[in-house]
């Protein structure tokens, strides 16, 4: 493997958790009440554990207190919407984080849109997004602001680029492409009903794929010495855990590429724990 062409997601993650760390110190060395995230989780649906089980495990190492609030998935979209009402006015909670997917009987949006917008650890509420679009980033979602830290480190360059995202959700794609676009790349999104999607992919200097297919992106569809970013969290026909993109086959002929793992994952957790710090803070004033 060609380690100079390696976005390291791991690397960069590990920096940003121990500057969380350092503060998250100095607020216990004042003897201040430490920072808090609850995240809810409905039902026991194996890949939510794994995320909800990743993120506690990230909280505890920066001294940020994790709790878990597990709920049947048969809970009813109002039984929900008062426990979070209960938490938004909880002064010891800090960030709240619904963990999705949720059971069909409930409306994610009803439910995401009924976060306290001081407390949505996320970024998923309209007031965050809404201030997104118009270049104000107090909070960005987590997996958006990830990205953008990996090409401020890696001094990539985004003026006059064109960036490509796969994937059009409110959670990864409709964000980034407003964050591109702020930082004066050209964008084209692209979605299911794209056509002659390769056409377009070949043009891009930078290749983001948010669409949960695993190995998705090939060779074929990718320029000489584009970024690639894989977004991706899937399962091959072996059972590995790979992204969207056939990283074997694509790495040679692209400049930069993360691997999955080890690329935008840990990202998008350091990202919350920072949001967390920042939601904390707003809170105690």
């Amino acid at each position: 493997m060609d380690k100079a062409k390696i976005i390291d997601g791991k690397m960069v993650s590990e920096l940003i958790k121990t500057k969380v760390t350092a503060q998250v110190s100095k607020i216990k060395a004042a003897e201040q009440r430490i920072p808090v995230l609850t995240i809810i989780q409905i039902g026991n649906h194996k890949a939510s554990s794994t995320y909800i089980k990743n993120k506690k495990i990230a909280c505890e190492k920066v001294g940020i207190n994790c709790n878990v609030l597990n709920y049947l998935d048969t809970i009813s979209e109002a039984e929900l919407i008062k426990i979070i009402d209960e938490l938004n006015n909880n002064a010891e909670i800090d960030a709240i984080l619904v963990q999705l997917p949720l059971s069909e009987h409930i409306n994610s949006e009803k439910i995401i849109n009924t976060i306290a917008t001081k407390k949505d650890v996320d970024g998923f509420t309209p007031k965050i997004l809404g201030n997104l679009m118009l270049g104000h980033y107090n909070l960005l979602p987590g997996t958006p602001k990830g990205i953008m830290a990996l090409f401020k480190h890696y001094q990539i360059q985004l003026f006059g680029q064109h960036a490509v995202i796969i994937g059009r959700s409110n959670i990864v794609g409709k964000p980034l492409a407003n964050l591109l676009i702020n930082a004066s790349a050209t964008v084209t999104v692209c979605h299911s009903q794209t056509k002659n999607l390769t056409t377009l992919t070949k043009q891009a200097d930078i290749l983001i794929s948010a669409v949960g297919k695993a190995k998705f992106v090939t060779a074929s569809m990718i320029k000489e010495n584009a970024i690639v970013i894989d977004v991706g969290i899937n399962w091959d026909e072996h059972n590995n855990l790979c992204g969207d993109v056939d990283f074997e086959n694509v790495l040679p002929k692209v400049k930069m590429i993360t691997p999955v793992p080890g690329g935008v994952g840990p990202m998008t957790i350091a990202s919350l724990l920072e949001n967390i710090l920042y939601l904390y803070h707003i809170n105690q004033t």
